[in-house]
């Protein structure tokens, strides 16, 4: 299926889907081979393309996952949530953001794939410039995939709490990937949405956040 939107459409309409993710219903393996094939034309530093992207759908492996994502999202959840002034719309948008956040924590595992963007290389030991190169390298893909998904009515979630700790590693053990030279960078759910009419989400004003020839 094919929604036909418009460029800007699709910029301004793509969303992280927690609630209304179709856990129920199939998605056809060739959507899912369409729209990687799509990320593999972002940019990517030097034409290095040392990008990976591991799609689970063994129900087994994606129990595993999903559990690193759950105890990772639960001890998150438990910190001290981030304060914002009287009408600042992220202190609006707060108590439903996390709610659906719990709701897919504990639905992970039901998504029919589980997504993650892998780079070549490590992050930990190198400075500022090296470490922009390498998740510029991944992140503008794992974006393209998000988009090609909403163009064919799907959705996922951008999501990165499985790599607290020994997550990474973890995940790595389970799926293969080596860890001592491979960085992961998130965890998307894909499914079906339930409805595609989604809407721009309510942002910080633009004058708030952009800056002229100085700060």
């Amino acid at each position: 299926m094919r929604l036909n939107l418009s460029a800007d459409e699709v910029l301004l309409t793509t969303r992280s889907v927690r609630k209304r993710l179709d856990f129920d219903r199939p998605v056809e393996r060739e959507l899912i081979d369409e729209c990687l094939e799509i990320s593999l034309q972002a940019p990517t530093g030097s034409n290095m393309q040392g990008w990976h992207f591991v799609m689970i759908d063994e129900q087994k492996k994606k129990d595993a996952i999903a559990k690193i994502y759950h105890d990772a999202f639960m001890l998150y959840y438990s910190l001290p949530k981030p304060e914002y002034a009287e009408g600042d719309v992220r202190r609006e948008s707060m108590p439903k953001v996390g709610d659906s956040a719990l709701f897919l924590a504990k639905n992970m595992q039901r998504a029919p794939y589980l997504m993650i963007p892998v780079i070549q290389g490590r992050a930990e030991n190198a400075g500022g410039a090296m470490a922009a190169s390498l998740y510029g390298s991944i992140l503008p893909a794992a974006w393209s995939f998000m988009l090609a998904l909403r163009e064919r009515g799907l959705g996922s979630a951008w999501t990165t709490l499985h790599l607290l700790g020994e997550g990474e590693r973890e995940a790595a053990d389970i799926l293969g990937i080596p860890f001592e030279t491979h960085s992961q960078v998130g965890l998307f759910p894909v499914a079906y949405t339930v409805g595609t009419d989604f809407k721009p989400a309510k942002r910080l004003p633009l004058s708030q956040v952009s800056h002229w020839n100085t700060w």
